[in-house]
């Protein structure tokens, strides 16, 4: 098997959910061993779904390639077995409630005044300071809170027009950036022992910092616009004659002059001064979007995807999840769950140490024996 980055690296993970176990996920990728710390009756994303041979399908997607022990952190034996693990790691990562390794003695100041070149990484709803700190954070809460959702669903007042957007994109955009903060800490560790010569603590928080959208009085009176930009026109989806929908995106006025002239044939749009530029389009989204409506409406979708390639227009087809299955472009992976070989997205990159296939997700407790014996307290004397 070809090296990885992160072979003979240690993380272990008090996780559960999402955000945590998505990061741990792609640090075992990468070749880390990851032992993940489960309650008795597992973490509960085991139970999100049975969709994959009687599996979950988010349990598969952020926790393969992991070893999975059951403790109960409370009881003295396997706080102890934790501690050892916490011993011999080169990463502590954690996204339980607000304050609960701090009640279990297991802050990330605690454990790296104890092990001072572990690197810890607490991922939080509201991070580490501020009013809201001890408040619950999951998915949902976090995209309302951060006004994610007043800028999507449908145009209108009221919660019938509000969406939440429809994949866990806090929880993921939450693990993608802890990834960043312990890689980038594995490396200053390994590279620049004369800048510290230390572990780093990694605090990560979900929440919205109020301050970097303060100085934006833009963004203040956005609204739900739907498939529509709030800044950009045209730009959302239009329906062909065929009932296909094409969702379309015009940048600069070099796209909008061939735009207008291939794909529209409407020369004449180009000398209209409710279209000279991009600010005048949007004051006059109705009209614009209203002629680009009739020109789809009056064609074929193969015939405007002829003209849109040929105008170098961006464009992309409204299609379902189902769609996606046999997208030309989908890379996918093979993984092994109870006996059955599925297809799974690939990772985004593509690396030389990648396998021809995923390592499977581990069941509830599967290396919990074998972890026990390998971090079992040494007798005394």
């Amino acid at each position: 098997m070809r090296s990885r980055p992160l072979d003979g690296i240690l993380v272990v993970a008090l996780e559960q959910a999402v955000a945590a176990p998505y990061c741990s996920s792609r640090l075992a990728d990468a070749g880390a061993r990851v032992i993940k710390i489960e309650r008795k009756e597992g973490d509960f994303a085991r139970g999100y779904d049975r969709s994959v041979h009687g599996e979950s399908s988010y349990w598969l997607w952020t926790n393969r390639g992991k070893e999975s022990i059951a403790l109960d952190v409370k009881n003295a034996d396997d706080r102890a077995l934790l501690e050892r693990l916490i011993a011999r790691a080169d990463v502590f990562l954690q996204n339980l409630a607000p304050g609960a390794t701090a009640r279990l003695g297991l802050s990330s100041a605690a454990l790296r005044a104890r092990h001072p070149l572990l690197i810890t990484c607490d991922i939080s709803g509201y991070g580490d300071d501020g009013p809201l700190v001890d408040r619950k954070a999951y998915d949902l809460l976090v995209q309302a809170e951060s006004g994610l959702v007043s800028v999507s669903g449908a145009p209108g007042e009221g919660l019938e027009s509000l969406g939440r957007i429809g994949v866990s994109l806090c929880d993921v955009n939450a693990g993608l950036n802890a990834l960043i903060g312990i890689q980038q800490a594995l490396m200053q560790r390994a590279h620049r022992p004369g800048f510290g010569g230390v572990g780093l603590a990694v605090r990560l928080g979900r929440g919205v910092d109020g301050r970097a959208l303060s100085a934006d009085a833009l963004w203040r009176r956005r609204r739900s616009v739907g498939l529509k930009h709030p800044t950009i026109a045209p730009y959302g989806a239009f329906r062909c004659a065929d009932g296909r929908d094409i969702v379309i995106s015009i940048q600069n006025e070099r796209e909008w002059a061939d735009f207008c002239r291939i794909v529209l044939r409407r020369h004449e749009l180009l000398h209209d001064p409710r279209c000279s530029d991009n600010a005048a389009r949007v004051a006059n989204r109705d009209f614009v979007d209203g002629l680009v409506a009739e020109v789809f409406g009056s064609e074929s979708s193969g015939a405007i995807v002829e003209r849109l390639g040929r105008a170098q227009t961006a464009f992309g087809n409204l299609n379902a999840v189902a769609d996606l299955i046999g997208h030309p472009q989908l890379r996918t992976q093979r993984m092994n769950v109870n006996g059955h070989s599925v297809d799974l997205p690939a990772s985004p990159w593509r690396v030389a140490w990648a396998g021809e296939a995923f390592a499977g997700a581990p069941a509830l407790d599967q290396h919990g024996a074998a972890i026990r014996a390998e971090f079992a307290a040494k007798p005394e004397g």
